[in-house]
Parts: structure tokens; C-alpha cells; sequence
């Protein structure tokens, strides 16, 4: 028998990890309303963000938007779409991971400077972003947000002053701004896409009929019935407007270092993401755990969504039989948070149900991270009550040591279990019978190819672009201190 540690849990804030939004925008015809467009692709989208969304258009030159906090189909009813008539659209998720969960703070921004009025949405965190809001306040500029997104709206509008059209001032700005950053930005006549120079987050191209969009993910594209086009390279500006579309590449040329946590968790299953199968790479993380981490049991079941993905690859290469064993209510909110550990146990079990088919069998489970490790012990407890007789984790990444910069919400080493705890310790802590880590050396292998570059700084702590003095040190400190955590041993 294993018994669990005991840990006050009154501090942790929620063990999922959040993506800070996704965007999509359509440059129209008459054959399809963006407004409706948006909605759908936001829908498809709805995974990346659930605190708040907003939806922008330009009709004859005039741009009009509405966005509140709230789901995309709290925010939006055919009444509202309606009156969001226009040739051109962009629109916004989000999940707060720099500045507040406020209205204030939602997307897509309107502005309205000396050149007419602009829109924008953006994905991902600037690392630069406190030193260039630190020089607009001194230039007299007055921030109505607490978002990257703003400051990097006031550089497009400062920049648009000294050239002649709005994509010269994207390009500009990129000049500037540094980080992860995913753009839409809407001036009354075109739509401009822009993904930074790392590509650290997805954007892609798709077409239907004279229509030209852009989303963050495949499936939002599938979800509108246009057909993908490609993926906007980094570093890419691509233009649309009433002569066509067109690219700008001058920024293209860094080593791509995409997000490999896209494919671990964040994106949906349904989506390629620069040409990999999101899909497919979660099986072969699964078949790696296989390989990597052995079992005899009787079946595996996956930690619904994206640990059933991996669970499926666990059996095919195990030979285990897979089964469903853990049924989520897709009606709970992410954000379910009890504050003491009693009801905190409680609302995992709303959230998460066992099946009876586990009753004393040896269970394989796969998820697919431990951040904080605060609910993968609250699993295995339910799963010993549901009657398995063996508990087994597997993870389908390697162990957080390293904060990210770029726009997940990673938080503070001091809150990263990995960072204070072996692997059986964790494995005390969680209650299970054995513990396994993908290996962070085959990481390489869910991109299916040697030459496939990304970014794995909160496996590895090496960042492929330039972090602020501030904000390394910001992240160092903070979070519980897992070192006055008592371990249990088998009894």
C-alpha cells in the first residue's frame, strides 16, 4: 500500500497550464459575414482561452468591435454579430498570463491615433515589454490596459506617423518588440498578419473562396470551411487588402524555435501545427513512454483531453489494452477553484469521474505535465477509490525546471515541484506505484524529424530569445517552499 503525502494546499493556485490566447481574422467577400466567421473560428479556438473574447470589423473605413469577459458563446448571440457588419474581422480569446483577468484587458484593442484608427490582436509575451512601456510613459503616453498588447499598438501607431502605409510600421515595429508575439492587425482597409521571428506560437493561412483568414490553429480554419493555405512563416508579414495578398519576409531568417508544449498540450488534437500532426506527435509521446518506462498492467486510460492522445500511443506500443477510465464534465471551468483541500477534492470529482471498469485492475494512467503537483495525487486517490488495485503515472513531458517567458503561464521555480523533489519523491507525493518522465532527450522525437527546431526552455533553461534581467530574476523567486514538504515513504 502507498500512502500519500499530506500537503497543505491552501497556497497552490490551479495546476493546469494556461496558453495566453489565439486569434483569427478573415479579410471577406461577399460570400461569407466575418463576424460569423470570427464566431466560429473563436469556437475552435475556445481551448486557447476562456476568460474573455471580442471581435472587431471595419465596414467602409469605420471599425467597430464588441468584447466582454466570458466564453465565446456568452459574449456573442446572433443579435450582436449582426450588427457587426463589415468587409474585414478580427477576433480574440484569452487567458490572462500578463496583466489582469479584467475587462480592460480584453481583446481585440481599438485605437484611434492620428492616421485613422487600428486594431489589434495578439498572441503570445513580449520580453521587452516593461522597458518599452517604461519609454511611452515618458513620451507622455497613457496606458488604459496592463497588456503587452497595448504598448505594442502604441509603437504601430507611433511608427505609422513616419512611413506610408500600416504594414511598413508592422515591420518597423518588429524592430522593437521582442518576444513571442502572433499579430492581427486591422486598419479600415487591410488585415495584416505578423509572427515573430522565433515563431514561438502558431499562425496559419487558410481560403475560402476570395476570402482570406488567419488563426492561430488548423482547426479554426477547418471550423469556417476555408482550406489551409500554409503557415505563416517567422519573422512573416503577410498583407491583405483589395488588391490581393502579398508577403513581407524582411524579418524572416532566425532558427524557428516553435513552443514544443504546442504539441504536448495546448493545441487541439484536430490541428497541424508547421506541418506535424498534433495528433500524431501526442501518440508518439505516448509510444516513448512506453519504451522509456514499462509496466506490467492490465489497462491504460488517459487524463482527459490531451493525456488520452498519448494514452492510446502508451497501449499501441505496450500492447496494454486502452480504455477509457476517466470521464470529464466539459461544463467546469478551468478556474474551479475550492479553498481548502476537502472541497478541493470534491470539485476534482465533479470535474473528473472514474469508470468501474478500473475496479481492480493495474491502471496505466497517462497525463500530460505536473506543474505544482496539485492534482495529480488528488487522480490517483480517486483512482484507489474507484477500486484500481495499481496506479501507475505517466507523464507525456519532461519535468518543469525553468519558468517561460514567451507567454505560458510556467510559473516561478519555487512553485515547480520538479524543481524541489525527485522523481520518487513525486511519486511519494502522488501516491503512485511507479513515476515516469518523457526523457527530455527525446523530446526531439515528437517533431518526427532531426531538423525541426523548438523551444524547450522550461524543460532545459535554454531560451532561444533574450530575457530581461527583471524578469529572470521576477521569476526565481516566489511560489511555496517545497523544501519544508514532508515525505512519506511506502508502507
Amino acid at each position: 500500500m502507498v500512502t500519500p503525502l499530506s500537503i497543505n494546499f491552501n497556497n497552490y493556485h490551479s495546476e493546469g497550464l494556461h496558453e495566453e490566447c489565439g486569434v483569427f481574422g478573415i479579410y471577406g467577400n461577399d460570400a461569407i459575414k466575418p463576424s460569423y466567421a470570427c464566431y466560429n473560428g473563436l469556437l475552435a479556438l475556445q481551448h486557447r482561452g476562456q476568460e474573455s473574447c471580442g471581435i472587431a470589423v471595419s465596414d467602409c473605413g469605420v471599425i467597430d468591435y464588441h468584447k466582454d469577459m466570458g466564453l465565446v458563446t456568452e459574449v456573442f448571440n446572433n443579435k450582436i454579430l449582426d450588427k457587426l457588419d463589415g468587409q474585414i474581422a478580427l477576433s480574440h480569446v484569452r487567458y490572462s498570463t500578463a496583466g489582469g483577468s479584467v475587462r480592460e484587458n480584453s481583446q481585440p484593442l481599438v485605437m484611434r491615433y492620428k492616421k485613422g484608427t487600428l486594431a489589434i490582436a495578439h498572441n503570445g509575451n513580449l520580453t521587452n515589454a516593461a522597458e518599452i512601456k517604461h519609454n511611452l510613459e515618458h513620451r507622455g503616453a497613457i496606458f488604459q490596459t496592463t497588456i503587452d498588447s497595448e504598448a505594442i499598438a502604441y509603437v504601430i501607431a507611433r511608427e505609422r506617423q513616419k512611413v506610408h502605409s500600416v504594414e511598413e510600421a508592422v515591420r518597423n515595429t518588429m524592430n522593437t518588440i521582442k518576444g513571442a508575439y502572433c499579430l492581427l492587425v486591422m486598419s479600415p482597409r487591410k488585415l495584416i498578419a505578423a509572427r515573430d521571428p522565433n515563431g514561438f506560437r502558431p499562425l496559419c493561412i487558410g481560403k475560402i473562396n476570395n476570402s482570406y483568414c488567419f488563426a492561430s490553429e488548423s482547426c479554426a480554419l477547418d471550423a469556417v470551411g476555408a482550406d489551409f493555405v500554409r503557415d505563416v512563416e517567422p519573422g512573416e508579414i503577410v498583407i491583405v487588402d483589395e488588391d490581393g495578398i502579398r508577403s513581407d519576409k524582411t524579418h524572416c531568417g532566425k532558427k524557428k524555435s516553435i513552443c514544443i508544449f504546442e504539441y504536448i498540450y495546448f493545441a487541439r488534437s484536430d490541428s497541424n501545427i508547421d506541418g506535424i500532426s498534433v495528433y500524431e506527435s501526442r501518440k508518439e509521446a505516448g509510444r516513448i513512454l512506453a519504451r522509456c518506462h514499462p509496466v506490467e498492467a492490465d489497462l491504460v486510460i488517459g487524463v482527459p483531453e490531451s493525456g488520452i492522445d498519448a494514452a492510446i500511443g502508451y497501449s499501441e506500443e505496450s500492447g496494454i489494452p486502452y480504455e477509457k477510465g476517466i470521464v470529464k464534465n466539459n461544463y467546469i471551468g478551468r478556474t474551479f477553484i475550492k479553498p481548502t483541500q476537502g472541497e478541493r477534492m470534491k470539485s476534482v470529482k465533479i470535474k473528473l469521474n472514474p469508470l468501474s471498469s478500473i475496479k481492480g485492475k493495474r491502471v496505466v494512467v497517462i497525463d500530460d505535465s505536473v506543474v505544482r503537483g496539485t492534482t495529480v495525487d488528488r487522480i490517483v486517490t480517486m483512482l484507489r477509490e474507484a477500486g484500481a488495485s495499481e496506479v501507475h503515472m505517466r507523464i507525456s513531458s519532461p519535468p518543469f525546471m525553468w519558468p517561460c517567458y514567451y507567454g505560458t503561464d510556467i510559473p516561478s521555480k519555487g512553485e515547480l515541484i520538479a524543481c524541489n523533489h525527485t522523481i520518487e519523491e513525486i511519486r511519494q507525493i502522488s501516491g503512485a506505484d511507479s513515476f515516469g518522465y518523457l526523457p527530455v532527450e527525446h523530446l526531439r522525437e515528437l517533431t518526427f524529424s532531426d531538423d525541426v527546431c523548438y523551444c524547450d526552455g522550461c524543460f532545459t533553461g535554454q531560451y532561444p530569445a533574450d530575457i530581461t534581467h527583471n524578469q529572470l530574476e521576477g521569476k526565481k523567486r516566489g511560489g511555496m517552499n517545497f523544501k519544508n514538504t514532508k515525505i512519506k515513504e511506502k508502507v
